[in-house]
């Protein structure tokens, strides 16, 4: 029994594949104190290469946040010997009405989209690593950070 226990542990440790045309991973942040040098990777393993697919950063944070937006760097590793590619984005988590998102007492959840019909040119794993840019360092108030990768139409 403990053996099967871990050969599904180590199984799911490695890249994750789709269900219902969906794939999203949170890591959840250390004491909700996102240190820079802290850079969450999260893999996934695409096999369908004709489909466009929508990529979403899900970030959850507290009521007690200290800005209203996110700037973050999203680095994407490929396979096939591909250089990997990195691009700067700048997120609005709330405005001068609140919090942006879905709620459950004092800690909001967006899902933001990023790249539209993003089209994979390679069927293996793809790594995304993500890494705050903001001016507060270590960042107060953020529970998870994920990737959400959805099938296009």
């Amino acid at each position: 029994m403990g053996l099967w226990l871990a050969a599904f542990a180590a199984l799911s440790v490695g890249a994750c594949h789709f269900s219902n045309n969906a794939f999203e991973k949170n890591v959840s942040i250390p004491r909700q104190e996102w240190d820079s040098r802290f850079r969450p990777s999260i893999s996934l393993l695409i096999t369908d290469t004709s489909s466009p697919y929508n990529i979403s950063i899900v970030i959850r944070h507290s009521n007690a946040y200290h800005f209203n937006n996110l700037w973050f760097t999203l680095t994407l590793e490929q396979p096939g010997g591909v250089a990997p590619t990195s691009e700067q984005f700048e997120k609005t988590l709330g405005d001068n009405n609140g919090w942006l998102g879905t709620a459950m007492d004092d800690i909001y959840e967006q899902r933001i989209l990023l790249m539209p019909n993003r089209q994979f040119p390679h069927a293996g794993e793809y790594r995304f690593t993500i890494e705050q840019l903001m001016r507060e360092d270590p960042l107060q108030h953020v529970f998870n950070i994920g990737i959400r990768v959805e099938k296009g139409k």
